[in-house]
């Protein structure tokens, strides 16, 4: 069974830093393109950030360049959200999801539950 599961949220101070991970159960996640999204109450699902299985190129959205490092580790068959300097516009409920093939704006074959991420003094 294909399963996703995040974990690593929580409340952090402005400034402050958080790793989420997603463990993948039931295939290879080496073998998938794995991205990470986030939702805001009331705002639209966008894209953070997107490692390519084919070329294993990441890629962010503007807003976190520089903050928020995407990662795997097939040894543990787990992808990683590292965010640093998190600010309170960066508050939502991540998910992390996978394909087959590249990078894509929303497309994805499946997806974990979500975990919230609060930035707040």
């Amino acid at each position: 069974q294909v399963q996703l599961v995040e974990s690593g949220g929580g409340l952090v101070q402005p400034g402050g830093s958080l790793r989420l991970s997603c463990a993948a159960s039931g295939f290879r996640l080496d073998s998938y393109t794995v991205a990470w999204f986030r939702q805001a109450p009331g705002k639209e699902r966008e894209a953070v950030s997107c490692r390519s299985s084919l070329s294993g190129s990441t890629f962010s959205n503007e807003s976190v360049k520089g903050r928020f490092t995407i990662s795997t580790d097939s040894a543990k068959n787990t992808a990683y959200l590292q965010m640093d300097n998190l600010r309170p516009e960066d508050t939502a409920v991540y998910y992390c999801a996978v394909r087959e093939g590249s990078c894509h704006p929303s497309d994805y074959d499946y997806w974990g539950q979500g975990t919230q991420v609060t930035v707040s003094s």
